[in-house]
């Protein structure tokens, strides 16, 4: 079955940068859009950034020059790299494709 696993999340200082991954399987990953989500306490799930199969990606406002967003079809993994990470990017972030979450990573960002 499909299956997402996040991990790389933790606390950081504002200003710094953290790496999260993403491992995939159960589905043909290198033909599949790849999307990172994020939810902070008490708002709603919003998107972060995706990667089509071709390695195009798209990002949200919000993190547009600090986030970039990559695959590895050979190990079946996606990474969201964040750089100048903000308190406001506190959040548990979540890796998605077709109809399926992983479990969410919390990446927490101290003042």
């Amino acid at each position: 079955q499909v299956r997402l696993v996040e991990s790389g999340g933790g606390l950081v200082q504002a200003g710094g940068s953290l790496t999260l991954s993403c491992a995939a399987s159960g589905f043909i990953f290198s033909s599949s859009v790849m999307w990172w989500y994020r939810q902070a306490p008490g708002k709603q799930r919003e998107l972060v950034a995706f990667i089509t199969s071709g390695g195009s990606t798209t990002y949200a406002d919000s993190v547009k020059g600090r986030f970039t967003i990559s695959r590895d079809n050979a190990k079946n993994t996606v990474s969201l790299q964040m750089n100048t990470l903000r308190p406001e990017d506190t959040a548990v972030y979540y890796c998605h494709t077709g109809a399926q979450w992983g479990q969410g990573t919390l990446v927490t960002v101290s003042e």
